[in-house]
């Protein structure tokens, strides 16, 4: 297992549309190890393959706590099948946009269909945090940012700090 370099907002590989994924293979588990390891490393609770660089339809979540023992997953290829009519409104950040975070509205509960790494089907009905991060993550193999989910008026405030963010950090 290895911890990779997560990208960061401004590298087009987070706008692009991720590949699928066809060879269930020793790569592939790797992949998936090394993308944990990351994201333990990062402190986050999802990580989209992108975000390390990786153009590939792959992402991590992990949200577990006693009561919830499945709520940590690696799923290839995921797609939401089912979404609620009920939306809830919740504060998001993301690894590849440190130090920004923004109320962003999406459904309440999600139905997710993919693949675990070794090639098997999955289908997740999930709600509240892990139906959020499930999203976010899909979003990441789509291209989309947490900020494109906001008014014009708040990604503009968001990307002034961004800028300023980043340009303290030099």
């Amino acid at each position: 297992m290895a911890v990779r370099e997560i990208v960061l907002l401004g590298d087009p590989v987070l706008r692009r549309k991720a590949e699928e994924v066809t060879s269930f293979d020793a790569r592939l588990q790797e992949l998936v190890r090394d993308m944990f390891e990351t994201m333990y490393h990062a402190e986050g609770i999802g990580l989209a393959a992108p975000q390390i660089g990786i153009p590939e339809r792959v992402l991590v979540v992990d949200l577990r706590r006693e009561d919830e023992p499945e709520a940590r997953v690696a799923l290839v290829n995921p797609r939401v099948v089912w979404s609620s009519d009920v939306t809830d409104r919740a504060p998001e950040g993301c690894l590849s946009i440190p130090g920004l975070e923004e109320v962003v509205e999406r459904p309440e509960a999600v139905h997710v269909e993919g693949f675990d790494p070794e090639g098997a089907p999955v289908r997740i009905e999930a709600d509240e945090l892990f139906a959020r991060a499930l999203q976010h993550e899909i979003d990441h193999l789509d291209g989309i940012l947490f900020i494109d989910r906001v008014s014009p008026l708040k990604r503009r405030m968001l990307m002034k700090k961004w800028k300023k963010l980043q340009a303290e950090a030099k």
